[in-house]
């Protein structure tokens, strides 16, 4: 009874010492340090020196030209040890049509960002998460580098804002659009597996392949053609994952005939 009594009373008090911990910590978002911050007023800020000097002094160019073309404010801000946090807001006079990219290498991912509230309504959410997950993760950058990965990404907005707004990042990865046609396969497959007639007067089963539309369809229409169409204009990987598609449903409706013939011909 003593033993279990301390052993209660000790992960009492480590909770207890948790939640007091917890709640004297200051957060995150109240850090500012503007002493962090240069004299005059530059659209990029590189405080962990990831950008080379060239890169840095073009990208300052089309953030500004672009700024003063279409109104959007487009700031950057690299950081590693220290922040200067709240300050940055003062220091750019952020508002509802502004993009702030902070890239810190420290976390899993390189890329964050602060959206105004003028941005959501051409770039949703789901844009920014994918936006980040793409350029910013380990992969990417080990393969191109942490400066290519804040340029590309930014390349991105500046790309969807011409145009009015994007649902999706534009381009399609080779990975992603693998996923695609592994997904239209599939969803081939089920239909000819669907459509395999099951009376010996019977073509085709037309009705199963009804049936099964909502699976084969969500496969090959929502996962397969949809992430296709609206990230890029080309043709070929749609054709691809067409074509996919149509293999993947024909050699699952020939499949039972092919089991057929090698069964006979074992038994002959």
């Amino acid at each position: 009874m003593t033993n279990r009594f301390i052993q209660r009373s000790l992960l009492i008090l480590g909770a207890c010492l948790l939640v007091l911990f917890t709640c004297l910590t200051p957060s995150a978002l109240a850090v500012n340090n503007p002493e962090l911050l240069p004299s005059e007023v530059t659209p990029v800020v590189d405080l962990a020196n990831l950008l080379p000097e060239l890169q840095e002094k073009s990208l300052i160019e089309n953030l500004e030209e672009f700024e003063a073309e279409t109104g959007w404010k487009m700031r950057v801000l690299t950081q590693y040890d220290r922040s200067p946090g709240r300050a940055v807001k003062k220091f750019w006079g952020l508002d509802d049509k502004s993009i702030l990219l902070v890239a810190d290498s420290r976390g899993g991912n390189l890329l964050a960002f602060s959206i105004g509230d003028d941005v959501y309504e051409l770039l949703p959410r789901n844009f920014w998460i994918e936006l980040q997950t793409r350029f910013g993760n380990m992969y990417y950058i080990r393969e191109h580098g942490e400066n290519n990965a804040i340029v590309e990404a930014l390349e991105s907005v500046k790309g969807c804002l011409l145009k009015n707004g994007c649902n999706a990042v534009p381009g399609l990865p080779q990975e992603q659009w693998i996923l695609t046609l592994i997904s239209s396969i599939v969803g081939g497959v089920i239909l000819g597996v669907a459509v395999i007639p099951r009376n010996k007067d019977q073509v085709i089963a037309w009705q199963w392949g009804l049936i099964m539309s909502p699976l084969w369809g969500i496969l090959f229409i929502a996962f397969g053609m949809g992430p296709v169409v609206i990230r890029t204009p080309e043709f070929l990987p749609l054709f691809r994952n067409i074509i996919g598609f149509m293999l993947g449903a024909v050699v699952a409706f020939l499949s039972p005939s092919f089991m057929n013939t090698s069964a006979s011909d074992s038994e002959t």
